[in-house]
């Protein structure tokens, strides 16, 4: 029996790992680490909502249950994008 060859894959974000001090996220062909020393919403979140990120318009990304929206140039360069949090 011959398997048919797999087609391109359609996704273009993908959860590689998740460790003790961030995540690493692969993004159309690009690996990136983010600590969560710089991403701290994502320390406390579960496992299953990290995983389900989506991009949007090619470099949005979305993580729909945790209400984090990032564009992909704020892990190229996070310190153009600092944080601030407003009380």
């Amino acid at each position: 029996m011959k398997s048919k060859k797999v087609g391109e894959s359609t996704s273009h974000v993908e959860v590689t790992n998740i460790s003790n001090h961030g995540i690493w996220l692969y993004v159309k062909g690009t690996e990136y680490f983010l600590p969560f020393e710089d991403f701290p919403w994502f320390k406390e979140a579960k496992i299953g909502e990290i995983l389900e990120v989506e991009l949007f318009h090619d470099n949005h990304l979305r993580w729909e249950k945790l209400d984090i929206d990032l564009e992909i140039e704020s892990l190229v360069d996070p310190d153009k994008y600092p944080l601030v949090y407003h009380n």
